[in-house]
């Protein structure tokens, strides 16, 4: 299996992740959907052009980094399970790494995409963003009260799709005033996936931010 991914994006270190929780050996191929000549031999492969993807022996291609982590799940029972076997808990995590996804993946982007000028928005696009982030710490902080992760005392995929968004909102939309959320932080940054998706992350993100200078 080979997986073509950007080491910066969210959606990928979430895929990422969950390779390494259930440790599943794979093929690597960085794309640098920055550089016009990438994007294209990209698009030739994949003509949506977003990451991650993941591509079978047999050609079949799985794209979208929930539907991988669905994959891994149902084709290898080794290492953490992601989702959890009974059908309510099941449903619980699909629940929230759904909700992780469209309001505060995608509206971590905004924010970060405008402080960084990647992209201009309207102030509407980021009053939005700013409520729907708020709502979620608020959210995300109570359920954490009494849960080590955020479906209960077991890691899952919707912990996959949320820690990658802490390391760019802890700067750019801080969420120092929620103490569970920030414990949660600190925990995940001990997890060994995320320390192995970290080590090429940082270093690309620091990068990044250098050349923006």
């Amino acid at each position: 299996m080979k997986l073509y991914y950007n080491p910066l994006s969210t959606f990928s270190q979430k895929a990422l992740m969950a390779f390494y929780e259930k440790d599943v050996p794979f093929e690597r191929e960085v794309v640098s959907l920055g550089d016009p000549d990438a994007r294209i031999a990209y698009e030739k492969i994949y003509p949506i052009g977003k990451v991650p993807l993941a591509i079978m022996e047999d050609g079949h291609m799985i794209p979208e980094s929930t539907i991988i982590v669905e994959y891994l799940e149902d084709h290898y029972d080794q290492g953490t399970r992601l989702i959890p076997k009974d059908a309510d808990e099941a449903r619980h995590v699909r629940f929230m790494d759904r909700m992780i996804d469209h309001y505060v993946t995608e509206t971590s982007r905004t924010i970060l995409f405008n402080q960084l000028k990647f992209r201009e928005y309207l102030p509407f696009d980021l009053e939005r963003a700013s409520k729907y982030l708020n709502i979620s710490y608020n959210y995300l902080n109570r359920d954490l009260e009494n849960n080590a992760w955020i479906c209960g005392k077991d890691f899952s995929m919707a912990d996959c799709a949320l820690i990658p968004c802490l390391y760019y909102l802890q700067d750019s939309f801080p969420f120092v005033a929620h103490a569970n959320l920030v414990r949660y932080w600190k925990d995940a940054q001990q997890r060994p996936t995320y320390k192995r998706v970290q080590e090429e992350s940082i270093p690309a993100w620091k990068a990044l931010q250098e050349g923006h200078k």
